[in-house]
């Protein structure tokens, strides 16, 4: 989620029995599940487990069409919908991109001294060799399905791909035909809620998935890349603590707050974040505790922890740029210094309105691995520590929200 996405969000529909069962376990839990079975089933089926890396890529191509225009509708669904003025407005910008890229150089920084992912010895798939018959109908039926979901409108002439897109909003849009669409702020509100309304669907055989992707690693490699895992997670924590140590550094000396009373004061907003994983779910509690426990004025808080936590998520930016590095190392593929500031820019722009997206985090990487050439099939490995990490950066960015409050409020106490 990424970090901002409701772990707890289901699908609404009238599930039962043992399905409804299953739905009603947190997306985490039903994720730990996917990994333990996945261990289990690459154990025992050994190098004939390498099939069950099928459902993962449909997911992960599913993903990777739904991305783009996500947050295309998301970001333009943002700036229609923030409401930015008054004196304190100008500086907002400036001081959101300021943490966004300190948040990128730290990640970026500490992958390349630490590391994570050298010497895994993950071996990168073979890229497919596209013929016009091929024996495995599975093959077959994932390359029929879009790589965009405007792909199939134009030259690739895939009739399949078109149904596959027209199944998908004919279905979203099933309860959304009578909506009355007044205004352009409407229309895309509805292109918006439709395209989170399938990426539920998506998200609800992300356990598939993982399942589907640990097996096939564990029965063909074993689980040494799954021990290069542990080493990210604690460089992932350190360059979480050093962007903690920077915003604490930068509000002791640009506003009249002492670190250890935002500390104190927002204990419960970063408590929260933690705990439910979404910022989102986390702005009241938030602006509350910067203006009644803090004491910043209300449009200092208001600024940073409502209108700032829509454009503000380092923790995220500072996960992805870290989580391709670590892939990349554990394949041995060297990005350049052009693709790590691809990787910058990507983070940047990917970042903006991705507060109101289920799953935030997984939605954007898949775009930060496509900009940098970087196979998505091993999105699924890091999904194994994702919820752990989810949480922490999840907290950074409600602190780079109360941060950006701070310094907004100034030297001086209203």
């Amino acid at each position: 989620m990424d970090d901002n996405a409701l772990e707890n969000t289901a699908i609404v529909t009238p599930y039962t029995g043992l399905v409804a069962r299953w739905q009603q376990i947190p997306l985490y839990g039903r994720i730990i599940i996917g990994v333990v079975l996945g261990g289990a089933a690459g154990l025992t089926l050994g190098s004939q487990a390498a099939f069950l890396a099928t459902p993962g890529k449909l997911v992960l191509r599913l993903l990777g069409a739904l991305a783009p225009p996500l947050i295309l509708a998301a970001i333009v669904h943002t700036f229609m919908t923030t409401h930015l003025g008054g004196p304190l407005a100008a500086r907002l910008p400036r001081l959101l991109l300021m943490n966004t890229l300190v948040a990128i150089t730290v990640g970026l920084t500490v992958a390349n001294v630490v590391q994570p992912g050298r010497g895994a010895g993950l071996a990168p798939s073979e890229p497919a060799v596209e013929t016009t018959h091929t024996a495995n109908p599975l093959v077959a039926f994932i390359e029929n399905v879009p790589k965009s979901l405007l792909g199939p409108l134009g030259d690739d002439g895939k009739v399949i791909g078109v149904i596959f897109v027209a199944v998908a909003f004919g279905m979203a849009l099933r309860k959304e035909r009578h909506r009355p669409l007044g205004t352009v702020e409407h229309l895309v509100q509805l292109v918006l809620d439709s395209l989170i309304k399938i990426l539920h669907w998506i998200i609800a055989v992300v356990p598939l998935a993982v399942f589907g992707i640990v097996a096939s690693i564990v029965g063909t490699e074993g689980f040494a890349q799954f021990q290069a895992l542990g080493v990210f997670v604690l460089s992932v924590l350190l360059a979480l603590t050093i962007q903690a140590a920077y915003y604490l550094v930068r509000v002791r000396f640009g506003s009249w707050v002492r670190p250890g009373d935002l500390l104190r004061g927002g204990r419960d907003a970063l408590v929260m974040a933690f705990s439910t994983a979404s910022s989102t779910a986390t702005m009241p509690v938030t602006y509350a505790a910067l203006k009644d426990r803090i004491g910043l004025r209300e449009q200092s808080a208001s600024m940073g922890a409502l209108v700032g936590a829509n454009f503000n998520n380092d923790g995220t930016a500072l996960y992805e740029a870290m989580a391709a590095l670590f892939i990349a190392q554990m394949i041995g593929m060297d990005l350049s210094m052009h693709q790590q500031l691809m990787i910058v820019l990507t983070s940047i722009i990917a970042s903006v309105g991705a507060a109101g997206i289920p799953e935030a985090g997984l939605v954007t990487m898949t775009m930060v691995f496509t900009a940098v050439g970087l196979p998505v099939q091993f999105i699924p490995v890091l999904l194994t520590v994702d919820w752990f990490l989810d949480r922490c950066r999840t907290a950074i960015n409600v602190m780079g929200d109360m941060n950006v409050s701070c310094l907004l409020d100034g030297k001086q106490k209203g």
